[in-house]
């Protein structure tokens, strides 16, 4: 088939990989355009746009999917559209565009977590599981019918980065393989089942850690914003993000915020035990060890003050 390709982010090259090195045809890339990176804030392509480059894939750059992205893609004359974390919403006459309309490879079990941030979702809320699911899309958001999901146990201490890269490569190959089923004319997809919740875009203030809650639910959303937004606290007013942390395997006793320094292990009081924080990086310094960080500070040292 004749397809096109959506995306933007890192998780979404392994998809582009296996579809180019298929025997389908991959006529255009649809990508974000060149954003700011880094402190330099240097202009820099998107992680799909690279990989397309790479692969001699023409590519679009449009910050939305509109009139004129429309009209691009209708030129191509695509059999398929398939979209993975494009970052931007399809919507009419474009979903009518290609013959076979568009897909959708989401990373969970949907409907749980429809939206743009399924995976720190999940993470926050304590969840066992995920995965990723291929979907037909239609206008509503993460709506449509579901071809093909594949399950995905959450490894007790791995970050949202870890488990989206761990998806990106599952994902690929669901995609590819639902992809050959609707050429062949074996596909089938069926209505959602299941209770609705919603993922929607994490914003900064999203990492702020509340030590009043369990220590499991703190642990929880450290790693649900870890890499973004970035889980952080306050020190004496000021910044200070916190890089690592999780569930000791002995229990230490301390009032929510309150840091002690244990050997060489810094624990902060939660609102049933403490938890362990091992790595932090202070405002405007580099990371560092927790434990370096706390010799550092004079007097009382509470967290989230």
């Amino acid at each position: 088939m004749r397809l096109v390709f959506a995306g933007t982010p890192e998780v979404a090259v392994p998809s582009l990989r296996l579809l180019a090195a298929s025997d389908h045809e991959i006529a255009a890339v649809i990508t974000r355009p060149d954003a700011p990176v880094g402190r330099k804030r240097t202009m820099t392509a998107s992680p799909v746009a690279r990989a397309a480059e790479g692969l001699g894939v023409p590519v679009v750059k449009a910050w939305k999917l509109d009139d004129e992205a429309t009209a691009q893609v209708d030129a191509l004359q695509p059999d398929l559209g398939v979209i993975v974390a494009y970052g931007g919403l399809v919507r009419e006459p474009l979903l009518s565009v290609p013959e076979h309309g568009w897909i959708n490879l989401h990373f969970s079990l949907l409907p749980r977590w429809r939206g743009a941030a399924p995976v720190q979702h999940a993470l926050i809320a304590g969840d066992g599981e995920t995965g990723a699911a291929v979907f037909r899309l239609v206008p509503e958001l993460d709506a449509g019918d579901i071809f093909e999901t594949r399950r995905y146990r959450i490894p007790a201490q791995a970050d949202a980065g870890a488990v989206l890269e761990d998806l990106a490569g599952l994902g690929a190959e669901l995609l590819r393989d639902v992809v050959a089923g609707i050429e062949d004319g074996t596909a089938r997809s069926a209505p959602q089942e299941g209770e609705i919740t919603l993922a929607p875009k994490l914003a900064g203030e999203d990492g702020r850690l509340d030590w009043s809650h369990s220590a499991e639910g703190v642990v929880d959303r450290a790693r649900g914003v870890t890499p973004e937004p970035g889980a952080f606290t306050t020190v004496a007013g000021d910044r200070v993000k916190i890089l690592e942390a999780r569930l000791p395997a002995e229990s230490v006793s301390l009032h929510p915020g309150e840091v002690a320094l244990r050997g060489r292990d810094v624990y902060v009081g939660t609102g049933t035990r403490a938890v362990l924080v091992s790595r932090v990086q202070p405002a405007g310094r580099q990371p560092m060890a927790a434990a370096d960080w706390w010799r550092g500070q004079r007097g009382d040292v509470r967290m989230g003050t």
